[in-house]
């Protein structure tokens, strides 16, 4: 019992002793099994003399015993190595025993499912050069490195890895086991030289002394220290073989398998090429990694995003079949209405022209789309509300989405979720959205998600085209050399400094008066004499800026200014005709405190009434004296023209002192001092030219006092009948009696214009009203009070229109080349138009000019006034004209001139002389300013007739009715009768003093008019008027008398009426 318990004791050391060899097994396998093989190698080292004597064949076979015990520790080494390690492949060269394969042939791994292992080649031997050197020491403390490293499924295996049961199991013989240690240690080539001789071939110790390796394995028995030697040359030389065993040498490179070897290259350089690009990936990864560092380190450098003009959705260059909505609230809502500043003529909800796009909320999904026709870059989108008086209707978020094709969409996103945009806050101000970077599609589309009143909305879409290398058919190609972009008030007066100093003999800088905020209005004449007026040159005006934010106009006049300046530099003929022959004056901004405000926010982001007034909040345009009102209440009474004059109307007192802007006071005195002839202002938010009158004449009521119907209509009348008259006169209330020039003026630059007379798609906000002329009577399209063009038509001799440039106010810096080539034509095609008509100059006999002369045109309501210098323009379509010169003092003249289709104004000079005019205020003033009354030698048989045909009593003998010469002497004299008859009645309620009993007069006269040799000439004759007749003049436009002519020349006395009669005020 106690040697048992003593075995257990052995058997539990034993078990920690493995435990502890296999700990420290592990972490130096290679280093002990490299032990092992080197103290086997010195141990079979000894010398030659040991094996031979009397006991040689039992050392020799001590020897071999000792190989093969030492083979089989070596085994043993090598096959934990292995199996502590199994990645750990040897090369044949390391393991010369053979025992590694059948190592990995007692315990194999299972294959690759996807590779079959390949059969073992038992034929195959290994490189008998590559036997291990005995003499050659390796590094202790370093494991070889393995040559190859196939993969294990490809290895080859030696028959030995799948042991074979032996039937009859017999003892080898030294021989045999001899044979199979050549065989494993590759000694195959190598003669058979006998026993003796192959255990002195395995014996020979080397005579180079080796140092002592100690083997530090437990396993193995504890060894003497042995010096080595140095390894003894001997060994290598040819030992011959023995004749009586004699063995066929097979070549060891016909056992090579070069199949097998070709796989394992290339499974070599596939195993490469994956590491490579390991490497090659892991090096771009840490890269990446190193820049995705320094970028985080970095302090961010914020990008400006991309900026792109309008597409011109708001100008209506985006057509209407551009545009597309999910739906309409009402056929006045339809996505054309999308405009951004869309302007609503009402708001009722049947209105035709609503103020932007309004979806039917009914609708699941709402979207508006835009087609660009091709791919363009996105940048951004501004937004609007309805516009509305009562109504805040307006969109305050949405998704934007893209697409190529309308059928797949992809909403924008900010890369983690779809970017919802934040629109409007109220229904007026816009609200630009930009996005981070450019989207290239065709087709874009606003989806609204939430919104306030009704889903409506008015936008605009910014975007660039893609480059390209070709030029498209419609594409703007500049020709002139100017600067296209926008001036603020510094600008504006550094480009006219420029401009002056680069042509200073035909510029020259003025201002017209400040503004409010103390700004100049800055003016420039171009002239071949600036700073003068030239007798028989006309002056004529451009003017721009009246509101602030209709800029197109101000930036026109800069254009036109570098344009004449250039263009005369480089001798133009046309330029130089019109600066040798006209006196041009260019304004570009009368408003410069709004345009200042206006500049501020930009194009497209202010609306439609940012700077539009003064800074005081003054309309200019609208802000002029309302002449109108007291020329039409003259007329109606019968006092034009003897009381007040149909020209140059006086401002009435204290007009322009409360209510008058500074801008406006300032521009009424340049009117003043400046003889302008022809003139025009430019405006914005519509394209269309209007002509005066401006104000709409009120109609006169058809009945009562002052309102009887015209003789022959005393008839009964339907009401289609009467409504029917009123229509036909309806245009009559409107119209200057100029008017057919104003068309031809209004139809010159719309019709030079390039787009103007485009009216197939209607007007900037509802349908065309001009019958695709382009041009209108402003009245008959919106009627305004105290405009401007009013006010120079009737207080001075200028004709001046307004021309709409276009639907934006404020078009983007990208479109002026485009709206300069528009206009450029009709810009100087309208100047051009000053020479229409007639000029001359208003002399007495002397030779002196008269100032302040009326020229009157028979037939043409409107006169006009001689300049200081005694010059005069009358602007008047070609034909032949009656033309009639008068001044105080002086007796008239009446000349026929003829207006022809030259390029220049046809003259027709008057020289007038002097009248007893003086001396008649004298004899006046002696019988105290009464009326003097010469009464003729009456006819032999007067006889006194009533004319009952006009209503009026009237006193007329047949003799006077046989010598009265034309149906106009005979409405004269009536007139005359009705003033006298007027009179006396005034007279005797007022009891100034008796007034004579009437009394028959008969006046016989004989008229005749001398003009001068350059057109007729007729016989001269005096007349025999007497000289209160010559008070009135003879009306001699029609021979027929209108339905409603009756009405302008018999007005009816009020009580408030009240005359002073004196010569002067006649």
């Amino acid at each position: 019992m106690r040697g048992h318990g003593e075995l257990l004791a052995l058997l539990a050391s034993l078990l920690a002793l493995c435990w502890m060899a296999a700990g420290t097994g592990g972490t130096d396998r290679h280093t002990d099994g490299e032990t092992a093989r080197r103290a086997l190698i010195q141990r079979d080292e000894r010398p030659a003399a040991e094996m031979t004597g009397a006991n040689g064949w039992r050392q020799e076979e001590r020897s071999l015993m000792d190989v093969l015990v030492m083979d089989d520790l070596d085994l043993g080494v090598v096959n934990a190595i292995e199996y502590n390690n199994p990645r750990t492949k040897r090369s044949p060269e390391e393991d010369p025993t053979g025992t590694a394969k059948d190592a990995k042939a007692k315990k194999p791994k299972p294959p690759k499912p996807t590779k079959k292992p390949k059969p073992p080649k038992p034929t195959k031997k290994p490189k008998p050069t590559k036997k291990p050197k005995a003499t050659k020491a390796p590094k202790p403390t370093k494991a070889p490195k393995p040559t190859k490293k196939p993969k294990a499924t490809k290895k080859p295996k030696t028959p030995k890895s799948t042991p074979k049961p032996k039937p009859t199991p017999r003892k080898h013989t030294i021989e045999e086991e001899e044979e199979a240690l050549r065989r494993e240690l590759g000694w195959d080539d190598k003669p058979d030289l006998g026993p003796s001789a192959v255990t002195e071939a395995s014996v020979i110790k080397p005579t180079s002394p080796q140092p002592f390796v100690e083997v530090t394995e437990p396993d193995l028995r504890p060894r003497s220290r042995e010096q080595s030697t140095t390894e003894d040359p001997s060994i290598y030389l040819p030992i011959p073989e023995e004749t009586t065993l004699p063995q066929v040498v097979v070549p060891w490179y016909e056992e090579y398998d070069y199949v097998d070897l070709a796989a394992k290259k290339e499974a070599e350089e596939e195993e490469k090429a994956r590491k490579e690009k390991e490497e090659r990936a892991e090096k771009q990864r840490k890269k990446w990694e190193e820049e995705e560092e320094e970028r985080r380190k970095q302090t961010p450098v914020y990008v400006e995003p991309k900026k792109c003009p309008p597409l011109g959705v708001e100008s209506h260059r985006v057509e209407d079949d551009q545009l597309l909505a999910s739906s309409m609230s009402h056929y006045g809502f339809s996505a054309q209405r999308g405009r951004l500043n869309m302007q609503g003529l009402s708001d009722d909800e049947d209105t035709a022209y609503g103020g932007g796009w309004c979806a039917n909320t009914d609708e699941k999904d709402h979207w508006f789309q835009l087609d660009a026709r091709k791919e363009m870059e996105f940048t951004g989108v501004i937004t609007q509300g309805r516009n509305s008086e009562i109504h805040e209707d307006f969109v305050s978020s949405y998704f934007v989405s893209f697409s190529n094709d309308t059928r797949e969409w992809t909403v924008l996103h900010d890369g983690y979720a779809e970017w919802l945009f934040y629109g409007n806050v109220d229904k007026d101000t816009p609200v630009f959205t930009q996005f981070a970077s450019p989207v290239v599609a065709r087709y874009i589309r606003i989806l609204p998600q939430s919104w306030n009143g009704s889903l409506c909305m008015r936008l605009e879409v910014m975007g660039c085209p893609l480059p390209k290398s070709y030029t498209s058919e419609n594409e703007v190609v500049r020709t002139d050399d100017l600067d296209f972009r926008h001036h603020n008030y510094k600008e504006m007066r550094q480009m006219m400094k420029v401009i002056n100093e680069e042509c200073p003999n035909i510029t020259r800088i003025y201002n017209i008066g400040k503004s409010s905020q103390g700004l100049k209005m800055y003016a420039m004449e171009i002239s071949d004499n600036p700073g003068e007026h030239e007798t028989g040159e006309p002056e004529f005006r451009y003017t721009a800026g009246l509101h602030g934010n209709e800029v197109l106009g101000r930036e026109l006049i800069l254009l036109l200014m570098q344009f004449m300046c250039k263009e005369y530099n480089d001798d133009n003929p046309r330029v130089r005709h019109l600066v040798e022959g006209v006196r041009i004056h260019l304004v570009p901004s009368l408003n410069p405190d709004a345009y200042e405000l206006a500049y501020e926010m930009g194009s497209e982001m202010g609306n439609w009434v940012l700077g539009h007034w003064t800074e005081e909040g003054y309309d200019i345009f609208q802000n002029f004296p309302d002449l109108n009102s007291i020329l039409w209440g003259a007329e109606d009474r019968g006092w034009v023209p003897r009381l007040v004059p149909n020209n140059n109307i006086p401002v009435p007192e204290n007009t322009l002192n409360g209510s008058t802007a500074v801008e406006t006071r300032a521009i009424i005195s340049w009117m003043e001092r400046t003889p302008f002839v022809l003139g025009a202002n430019f405006q914005g938010g519509e394209k269309i030219v209007t002509y005066p009158f401006n104000m709409q004449r009120p109609p006169r009521a058809m009945g009562g006092r002052g309102g009887r119907r015209p003789p022959g209509m005393d008839h009964e009348m339907n009401e289609e009948t009467w409504a029917r008259i009123q229509r036909q006169n309806e245009g009559a209330l409107r119209e200057t009696a100029d008017e057919t020039m104003f068309r031809w003026l209004a139809m010159t630059y719309a019709h030079s214009h390039l787009t103007m007379t485009e009216t197939q798609r209607g007007s900037c906000h509802a349908d065309d009203i001009t019958g695709g002329q382009g041009f209108i009577n402003h009245a008959n399209w919106k009627p305004v009070v105290g405009s401007m063009n009013d006010f120079s038509y009737l207080h001075t001799n200028c004709f001046e229109i307004s021309i709409f440039l276009g639907c934006d106010k404020f078009p983007h810096e990208s479109e002026l080349p485009q709206e300069w080539e528009n206009n450029r034509e009709s810009l100087l095609a309208f100047m051009e138009q000053v020479h229409r008509g007639i000029k001359g100059l208003v002399r007495d006999k002397s030779g002196n000019p008269i100032a302040n002369a009326t020229i009157s045109v028979e037939g043409i309501r409107h006169d006009v006034k001689t300049a200081p210098t005694g010059d005069y323009w009358r602007l008047l379509n070609p034909g032949e004209y009656r033309v009639t010169a008068r001044a105080e003092g002086f007796t008239s003249q009446t000349r026929l001139c003829m207006v022809g289709y030259e390029k220049s104004a046809t003259p027709c000079s008057f020289f007038l002389a002097k009248s007893n005019w003086d001396r008649i205020k004298q004899i006046m003033a002696t019988n105290g300013n009464r009326p003097i009354r010469l009464v003729p030698k009456p006819p032999p048989k007067p006889t006194e007739s009533v004319d009952t045909s006009q209503g009026n009593d009237g006193v007329a003998g047949p003799d006077e009715e046989a010598a009265i010469p034309s149906n106009s002497e005979r409405l004269r004299r009536l007139r005359i009768m009705r003033l006298r008859r007027l009179r006396q009645q005034r007279l005797r309620e007022g009891g100034r003093f008796p007034v004579p009993a009437p009394t028959t007069t008969t006046t016989t006269t004989t008229t005749t008019t001398t003009t001068p040799p350059t057109t007729t000439s007729e016989p001269e004759t005096k007349s025999t008027l007497s000289w209160y007749d010559s008070w009135f003049e003879v009306d001699s436009s029609s021979t027929t008398q209108s339905p409603f002519e009756t009405e302008l020349f018999e007005p009816e006395a009020t009580v408030d009426d009240t005359f002073e009669y004196s010569i002067d005020e006649y």
